[in-house]
């Protein structure tokens, strides 16, 4: 059978959900181990992530069903959410490479720094290794920090702007190829969904 056909458009739903699946296994694998290592101390940040991963798992589990047992209704639904999943996804991976400047970046930080909590700040100060927002004599549990031994600490506003830009251009080239993949996904169950089953009685369609 050419790879138009039934079996081959049914196999690569089934290969492009089971790496939806693989995603969202790493993404609670990863919230998880970060809350476990206290890598991150911050429920909201670790939630964030773990329920990300539920979300992709769910969709995917929709996406395989439906895929297996050729549900109309249910290949519809996963239609839907995925093209709303890829709206969502695109606008926010175009945001992240080119409508987010340095400037905007450093007050986004600013901002969200001085909403946080101590857990949150604590885990910047640890994982970028500095101290304090502009001054390093505002920040917490800085003599816990290896650049205190090193000759002093710098403040977290350079370096975590930079550490951010940069995570957003390589968030938006990651977000911007999955993006493309769900609009693979929804073309083939766009296609999927108007095939007839081979090995189904042909009576049924009628």
């Amino acid at each position: 059978m050419g790879c138009g056909g039934f079996v081959c458009t049914k196999n690569a739903l089934i290969a492009l959900n089971a790496l939806y699946i693989v995603v969202a296994v790493i993404l609670i694998g990863v919230g998880g181990y970060a809350k476990g290592a206290s890598i991150v101390t911050s429920l909201t940040v670790v939630g964030g992530i773990i329920a990300v991963g539920v979300f992709l798992l769910l969709v995917a589990l929709i996406g395989l069903y439906g895929t297996v047992k050729h549900h109309q209704v249910n290949l519809f639904f996963y239609m839907i959410i995925l093209f709303c999943v890829f709206l969502v996804q695109f606008f926010i991976a175009v945001a992240c490479l080119g409508a987010v400047n340095e400037e905007h970046i450093k007050t986004l930080v600013q901002e969200g720094w001085h909403r946080s909590r101590n857990d949150t700040l604590w885990d910047a100060e640890k994982n970028f290794n500095c101290c304090g927002l502009s001054d390093s004599t505002t920040g917490i549990n800085c003599n816990k920090l290896p650049c205190f031994n090193d000759g002093g600490c710098s403040p977290c506003l350079a370096i975590i702007t930079k550490r951010s830009s940069d995570n957003l251009q390589l968030a938006g080239g990651i977000g911007l190829f999955f993006s493309f993949t769900e609009i693979l996904g929804i073309w083939l169950t766009m296609r999927y969904r108007n095939l007839k089953d081979p090995r189904a009685d042909p009576n049924l369609y009628f």
